[in-house]
């Protein structure tokens, strides 16, 4: 709660407040095995973020656009496929911090704090020259709602606005990584610059990943491992090996004998992954006990497209025409609020000039009474001679008669 009125009161402090978590990076490209087709994406996207003063200054395109001249990149793809590693490889191959954003600290208790939190992350990323980094980035960037009954669908609706807007003005990386590509706003579409599939590896690269997980002089390993029979009969993510990995190696260590003949085998592993594949399925259950894959998935168990692809991008594409009117619609508001506040603007000019010849129609009738007093009093003054006068000239009768 003191967070809460400290927030309330001096307003968002990303790293105080834990909104972000900053990184120095340390993992790089050579820890991560990739598909070709990965790979050759996030080295496309290496080149535009080097070569991005090229082609904004050099080539003169900053010119002719003010707004979404900053990197905006999405990786999408199921769990365990390296999102996270390469996020942080591509903050250390350009030798910057990665801040990654924490949702649970993001969120306030207060209406309409939780978008300026968003600013103010993308603040703190511009301050620190960082990566910011939006994991399971569909917790934030999610469809918006159509109807607005209720407080918190607006409040959503609005953070997902200023989170458009800011990626729009953003002039540095932004990476969201997400699992659910389809549940994003489909007007991320538009204003993410490069969207990356990270695509389930392929055997040659399972075998590599197998390899990779172990220590190549200090893992005790059995004769019998056959790390290119398990990347051919298990499909798998990289962190499904490594789960298999760990837990083969618990299997190993808590069998009975001496520490120093312990070896990790053939049977270990199998049997890790079959536990790892287990337990894959249990959480692929949905609440009535019907078996996940049978729903229609961005994509199946071997990367491939599933064959609902070209529809379900004709509706994405609907979708986000339908978003950007929605945009043009909630951007009405915000030009009747100028208008409005220019009409206000209007009136209060109005009223200082009426206020100004107010106060000069007072001045005149000030020195209109000023001249009409120094009137009568000259008119006074030559009623009281000529009274003066007439004394006179009785007196002057009076004492001829006299005489």
């Amino acid at each position: 709660m003191a967070t809460g009125w400290r927030e309330l009161f001096f307003g968002p402090q990303p790293e105080r407040a834990g909104m972000v978590e900053p990184l120095v990076p340390r993992r790089t490209f050579a820890d991560v095995i990739l598909p070709p087709s990965t790979r050759r994406q996030l080295d496309q996207a290496l080149v535009q973020i080097k070569k991005h003063d090229m082609l904004f200054g050099d080539w003169g395109l900053g010119e002719r656009h003010d707004t979404g001249l900053g990197l905006a990149f999405n990786f999408a793809g199921p769990p365990g496929t390296g999102k996270t590693i390469c996020a942080e490889a591509i903050a250390h191959a350009l030798g910057k911090r990665l801040l990654v954003v924490r949702y649970a600290e993001l969120e306030s208790q207060w209406a309409g704090m939780t978008s300026k939190n968003v600013s103010a992350v993308f603040e703190a990323a511009k301050e620190q020259d960082a990566v910011l980094f939006f994991d399971e980035a569909d917790a934030i960037a999610s469809r918006r709602f159509t109807q607005m009954d209720q407080g918190y669908q607006r409040e959503a609706n609005s953070v997902v606005n200023v989170l458009l807007r800011e990626v729009e003005e953003f002039q540095g990386v932004v990476i969201f990584a997400t699992n659910l590509a389809a549940n994003f706003d489909p007007a991320f579409e538009r204003r993410i610059r490069t969207h990356i599939l990270f695509e389930m590896p392929g055997p040659e690269e399972r075998e590599k990943i197998w390899r990779t997980q172990l220590h190549a002089r200090k893992t005790p390993l059995a004769e019998d491992v056959d790390f290119r029979a398990l990347a051919e009969r298990y499909p798998g993510s990289g962190g499904d090996i490594k789960n298999a990995v760990l837990k083969a190696a618990q299997a190993a260590i808590a069998e009975p004998g001496e520490d120093a003949d312990k070896r990790i085998g053939q049977r270990h592993f199998a049997d890790a992954m079959e536990e790892v594949i287990g337990a894959k399925r249990v959480m692929d259950q949905s609440l009535f006990g019907a078996a996940a894959p049978n729903l229609p998935l961005p994509w199946n168990g071997d990367g491939a497209a599933t064959p609902g692809d070209e529809l379900r991008d004709d509706v994405s594409a609907l979708a986000a025409r339908l978003v950007e009117v929605e945009d043009t619609l909630v951007a009405i508001p915000e030009a009747l609020q100028r208008l409005e506040g220019q009409r206000g603007e209007a009136q209060r000019r109005i009223e200082q000039l009426v206020a100004s010849a107010e106060q000069d129609r007072e001045g005149a009738r000030s020195v209109i009474a000023q001249h009409q007093a120094a009137w009568e009093r000259r008119l006074n003054l030559v009623l009281a001679a000529s009274a003066v006068s007439i004394v006179l000239a009785v007196i002057a009768i009076a004492l001829a008669l006299v005489r």
